[in-house]
C-alpha cells in the first residue's frame, strides 16, 4: 500500500521543477521515485495555474488538485533488507544458494519482490567491491550541513562548571566555503538557529541543504524517503528551499563535510586549545577569526582560496534571503471548548477561535511571538502570543453575537442601555452597580431590571424605580415587586405624608408609611 506524501512535499517538488531541474534530478535530489515526480509533474502541465500560484496555494487547497502518493513502500523495503542480514551470515556456509533463500522469503513476506529484484537489492545492499568517485558540485545547488564529533568548552564564571558545547559546521561543496558556530546543543531550536546563521553568513540561498539524519532534522530515517522534521520542513519553506537527508549507511553521502570536520579540528580546534571561554559569545568571536582566515587560506592545487570562490563563482548562484527572519514553529494539538478556546499547554492559557469549530480537533502553530491555530490545513485563529499564565485571549469576531454582547458588558454599558426608559432607571442602575466591589456580580441583577420593561413599559418602570428610590429600597426583586403588586400606579399619599415636616428625626433605619403597601 502506498504511504501518504506530506503537501510540504509536493511544495518541494514544484520549487525545484521552477529552478529548472529534470525529472530525474529532482527524483536523486528528493529521494523520491522519478516515476512519482513525473505523475506530479503531468498534473502540472494540466492544470491551469502557473508554478507560483501552486506555491501560494495552502495545503487544503493543494489536495483538490493532487493527490499525494509516493511509488516506495517503506515496510515492503524495510522487511527485505532484515531477511537480508539472515542471509548475509550464510552466505559463507557450503551449500548456500540464493534461490533457496529466496524461496523462503518469498513463502514469509506478505508483498514478496521478484527475484530478479531480490538479487538486485543485495548486491546493492553488499557489494563486493565500492569504488569511489569524484562528485561534481554545481555551484549553489546544495548546503552541506553536520555537527562536529568533538565538543568544545566554555566555563561558567560563577560555578566554575565546565559546560561543553556543540560546534556546527556548514558548507558550499563548490568553493568549499565554510561556516562554523558553537551552540548549545543539537536540538531542533539550536540546529535550525544555525543553519538560520550560515545563510545570512553566505547572504544567500542554495536549492537544497544536506543533512545528517539528526533527530533535530529527520523524525525517521530511511535510505530512501526520510521523513523530515515539520519545524525543519517549514524552515526550508521560509527560505525557498528543500531538504535532501544523506542516506543511512552511505557514509559516501556526507564524505566532503566530514572532510570539513576535520580540517576544522586542524584550523580552529587546535588554536583554540589553550584559551579559555566564559560563554558562547566569547567562544563564537574567537571562531569566527579563525574562520575568516581558514577561508582565505589558497588550496594547495589551486591558486585561489574558498572565499574567492564564493565570491566570484558560487554566490552568484545563489537565491536572495527572504525580507522577514525565520523564527522557528512548534506544534500542540488541541481541541476546541464549548466556550470556543483551545487550551495552549505551553503557557497553560486560552485563545478564542470562531464559535463555529466548537468541538473540532485542532493544530496550534506557535513561535515565540505568534499563535497560530488551523483547522484541516487552514488558519482560523491568529493571536498575538500572551505568555500570562491562565490568561484568555479573545478575538470579538470570533465570539457568537450573544458572546459579543457579553464582551461588552461595563457600567457605562448599562447606563446607555438604561437611559432610554427615563432617569429615575438610570438611577437605580447607577446605584445597584456602585453599591458592590465587584461590578460584573450586579451585571445580572441590572439585566433583569432591564427586561422588566417588556412586560410593564419603559413609563412603569421609570416610575416603579422613582418610588424604590424614594423608599432607598433599590433592587431588582423590590422594583419587581412594586410592579406586580401595582404600587407604581397607587396615589402619592403616603409619600406626601413622608415629605410633611415631622417631629421624628430622619435616620437611615426609619422607613416612611409607603413601606408598608
Amino acid at each position: 500500500m502506498a504511504n501518504t506524501l506530506d503537501p510540504m512535499d509536493l511544495k518541494q517538488i514544484l520549487t525545484l521543477y521552477k529552478d529548472g531541474l529534470s525529472n530525474r534530478k529532482i527524483a536523486d535530489t528528493l529521494s523520491i521515485s522519478r516515476n512519482t515526480v513525473n505523475s506530479y509533474i503531468k498534473r502540472l502541465k494540466g492544470s491551469s495555474y502557473s508554478i507560483d500560484a501552486l506555491l501560494d496555494f495552502d495545503n487544503s487547497k493543494l489536495e483538490e488538485l493532487f493527490t499525494f502518493k509516493t511509488t516506495l513502500n517503506i515496510n515492503r523495503q524495510d522487511e527485505l533488507m532484515r531477511y537480508f542480514e539472515r542471509v548475509n551470515k550464510a552466505r559463507n556456509h557450503p551449500g548456500f544458494t540464493f534461490q533457496y533463500h529466496y524461496e523462503e522469503y518469498r513463502d514469509s513476506a506478505e508483498h514478496p519482490y521478484s527475484y530478479t529484484q531480490f538479487l538486485e537489492h543485495y548486491r546493492r545492499k553488499y557489494a563486493d567491491v565500492k569504488g569511489s568517485l569524484k562528485l561534481e558540485h554545481d555551484p549553489g545547488k546544495e548546503l552541506f550541513v553536520d555537527f562536529a564529533g568533538r565538543k568544545l568548552e566554555v566555563i561558567d564564571k560563577e560555578t566554575g562548571e565546565i559546560i561543553p558545547v556543540e560546534v556546527f559546521v556548514a558548507i558550499l561543496p563548490n568553493s568549499h566555503y565554510t561556516y562554523i558556530e558553537a551552540c548549545r546543543s543539537q536540538k531542533r531550536e539550536d540546529f535550525i538557529a544555525c543553519c538560520a546563521n550560515a545563510l545570512n553568513f553566505y547572504g544567500g540561498v542554495p536549492k537544497a541543504i544536506v543533512s545528517d539524519n539528526l533527530k533535530s532534522a529527520v523524525t525517521r530515517a530511511s535510505k530512501y524517503e526520510a521523513n523530515i522534521n515539520r519545524s525543519f520542513k517549514d524552515f526550508a519553506r521560509h527560505y525557498n528551499c528543500v531538504i535532501n537527508p544523506t542516506r543511512t549507511y552511505a557514509p559516501q553521502d556526507k564524505a566532503l563535510v566530514e572532510n570539513a570536520v576535520h580540517l576544522v579540528y586542524q584550523r580552529i580546534y587546535y588554536p583554540l586549545r589553550e584559551m579559555t571561554f566564559f560563554s558562547l559569545a566569547e567562544l563564537n568571536k574567537e571562531i569566527h577569526r579563525l574562520l575568516e582566515q581558514y577561508n582565505r587560506l589558497l588550496f594547495q592545487r589551486k591558486e585561489t582560496s574558498r572565499a574567492e570562490l564564493f565570491q566570484t563563482i558560487e554566490r552568484e548562484y545563489l537565491k536572495p534571503l527572504p525580507a522577514e527572519s525565520y523564527e522557528i514553529k512548534d506544534y500542540r494539538r488541541a481541541k476546541v471548548q464549548k466556550m470556543g478556546y483551545v487550551y495552549f499547554s505551553p503557557d497553560k492559557s486560552y485563545y478564542s477561535v470562531p464559535y463555529r469549530y466548537i468541538g473540532k480537533q485542532t493544530l496550534i502553530h506557535y513561535t515565540k511571538n505568534i499563535v497560530e491555530v488551523y483547522y484541516n490545513h487552514q488558519r482560523i485563529a491568529l493571536h498575538q502570543r500572551n505568555l500570562s499564565k491562565g490568561s484568555y485571549n479573545t478575538n470579538k469576531d470570533h465570539l457568537s453575537s450573544s458572546h459579543q454582547n457579553y464582551m461588552d458588558w461595563s457600567p457605562e454599558y448599562f447606563k446607555n442601555k438604561a437611559s432610554v426608559h427615563g432617569n429615575y432607571v438610570v438611577a437605580c442602575v447607577d446605584k445597584i452597580l456602585n453599591g458592590l466591589d465587584y461590578p460584573e456580580i450586579g451585571y445580572k441583577r441590572v439585566m433583569g431590571l432591564l427586561q422588566l420593561h417588556k412586560d410593564y413599559g419603559s413609563q412603569r418602570l421609570d416610575r416603579a424605580c422613582q418610588r424604590a428610590l424614594a423608599a432607598n429600597m433599590v433592587s431588582y426583586a423590590r422594583i419587581k415587586n412594586i410592579l406586580k403588586n401595582n404600587v407604581d400606579q397607587n396615589s402619592l399619599f403616603f409619600k406626601d405624608l413622608e415629605d410633611q415636616q415631622s417631629h421624628i428625626p430622619k435616620h437611615d433605619n426609619i422607613r416612611g408609611a409607603s413601606a408598608y403597601q
